[in-house]
């Protein structure tokens, strides 16, 4: 099944050939740098909650709940945004995934799984935590610190600062997964530059080599 899914014969020479160079690439690494946008945005919020060991005030903490709660209950189009970007990087994987070469198949493969992975993150980590955020169960009277019942029954939560701490973690985490997507995408750029620098230099070898060959004679 790989060789009907892997084009063996095509190189970084071929005519259909996908490489850093094509759009598809822009499709992928113009997400990437939006999102990483988006989180650098976010790291001053983060910052004091995961990178110093000054005690957190309870008046951060609300500031923080605030600016999470705005973010959560934006207009509908800010989501859709978010999709639609989040869909522009999937489809310039799947662009660049279409008969891959085997450079196509382990830097665009591997860059793929990492990006699956973020997603999963945003979803399962990042949404979760700003719904618990945006549904306020730690100010209500009934909530005893781990389990809540009501919108969210069945699940532990954990306290206000070890939940804004999760999400923290989770955007730090989020970001150098897309960083190693522009890692394995700037390492395929690499090896076509090399590959390039290579095929020259034999190119001239052989050139020197025909001239020779005709003084000779």
């Amino acid at each position: 099944m790989a060789d009907n899914f892997v084009d063996w014969s095509k190189t970084t020479k071929s005519r259909d050939y996908r490489g850093t160079g094509s759009f598809a690439t822009f499709m992928i690494v113009g997400p990437v740098c939006f999102f990483l946008g988006i989180l650098f945005a976010s790291f001053p919020y983060d910052y004091p909650l995961l990178w110093t060991s000054d005690p957190v005030e309870a008046a951060y903490l609300d500031q923080l709940e605030t600016h999470l709660r705005f973010i959560h209950q934006s207009p509908p189009l800010i989501a859709r945004l978010l999709n639609i970007m989040c869909g522009v990087g999937f489809l310039g994987f799947l662009l660049k995934l279409f008969r891959p070469s085997e450079a196509n198949v382990l830097f665009d493969g591997a860059s793929l799984v990492l990006y699956t992975i973020g997603v999963g993150v945003y979803i399962a980590n990042i949404v979760k935590g700003m719904r618990t955020v945006s549904a306020g169960i730690w100010h209500d009277p009934s909530f005893d610190g781990v389990i809540h019942d009501g919108p969210l029954t069945g699940q532990v939560v954990l306290g206000r600062e070890e939940s804004l701490k999760v999400l923290s973690a989770s955007n730090t985490i989020l970001a150098l997964i897309l960083v190693g997507v522009l890692v394995l995408q700037a390492g395929q750029w690499y090896a076509e530059r090399k590959e390039a620098d290579e095929n020259e230099e034999m190119e001239r070898r052989a050139l020197v080599e025909r001239k020779d060959g005709k003084k000779k004679q």
